[in-house]
């Protein structure tokens, strides 16, 4: 199998950090994957979400209809992988906790 890690890798990499608004990224998306592999993209990032809240695998599988294996890949991703979940979450709560206080003030 080819390594993740290309020269095509990068190029998409690139592609997506060049994505300005939502509408961009939906589009280019959506060309690019099928609707399947999309929504399995959304229940993946939905089941790190709520491990990270540490609810329970039956409450995620619920939730996402992703299977307890995918769910314990996920949860070991997130606690031994690259650091790309952790980072996002980290970047998103942030985000959040910025507008909150915005619309407080």
């Amino acid at each position: 199998m080819e390594k993740w890690n290309n020269q095509k890798t990068t190029a998409l990499i690139k592609a997506l950090l060049a994505l300005n608004k939502d509408s961009e990224a939906r589009n280019f998306l959506r060309d690019l994957l099928t609707e399947r592999e999309l929504v399995e993209f959304g229940n993946r990032w939905k089941a790190a979400q709520m491990l990270n809240q540490k609810l329970s695998y039956p409450e995620i599988q619920k939730a996402t209809g992703l299977s307890t294996r995918t769910i314990a890949r996920i949860s070991d991703w997130l606690q031994n992988g690259k650091g790309g979940y952790q980072s996002m979450l980290k970047k998103l709560n942030h985000r959040q906790n910025s507008s909150h206080l915005k619309k407080k003030f």
